[in-house]
């Protein structure tokens, strides 16, 4: 599988766009190149609501909160493969449906399945990326890379 396997509409639309920009620098583990898609202000939440990742559930607003996401979640993945099998986009909105399988250390995979919501502003800079996944699921999927369960 490559990093971004896209099997959803190829149609234009700025917030697609800026979806799969993100995914891609994710993949490539280009994180100034991925805070840059942000707008200054702009608030991840992933997942949406209370965990482990934002006790708070408020989400992570601001450039120095998304690097501080990065470093706590994203740079502690060996590799990203994201494969998104739908996507509709609505205003300046889109939600890609799929999974991003994650390559941990201790050759360790884990597979999120979710609903992956990305804002743009006027400029196509990402405002809000909320991320619709349920922990105890991921959790679930956790097993050797190899195929093996843990």
């Amino acid at each position: 599988m490559t990093a971004v396997s896209w099997q959803a509409t190829e149609t234009e639309h700025p917030a697609r766009d800026a979806s799969r920009k993100s995914m891609s620098a994710v993949s490539r583990g280009a994180k100034e190149e991925w805070v840059a898609l942000f707008a200054p202000d702009a608030v991840i939440e992933d997942p949406v609501g209370q965990s482990p990742i934002d006790p708070t559930g408020l989400g992570h607003h601001g450039h120095e909160a998304i690097r501080a996401f990065w470093d706590k979640t994203v740079a502690t993945v060996e590799r990203f493969e994201f494969n998104v099998v739908d996507s509709f986009t609505g205003g300046n909105e889109v939600a890609n449906i799929g999974t991003i399988h994650v390559y941990l250390p201790g050759d360790m995979r884990m597979d999120t399945q979710g609903v992956f919501v990305y804002r743009v502003g006027d400029d196509g800079l990402i405002v809000s990326l909320r991320a619709f996944w349920e922990m105890d699921r991921a959790l679930g999927t956790l097993r050797k890379a190899n195929g093996s369960s843990t």
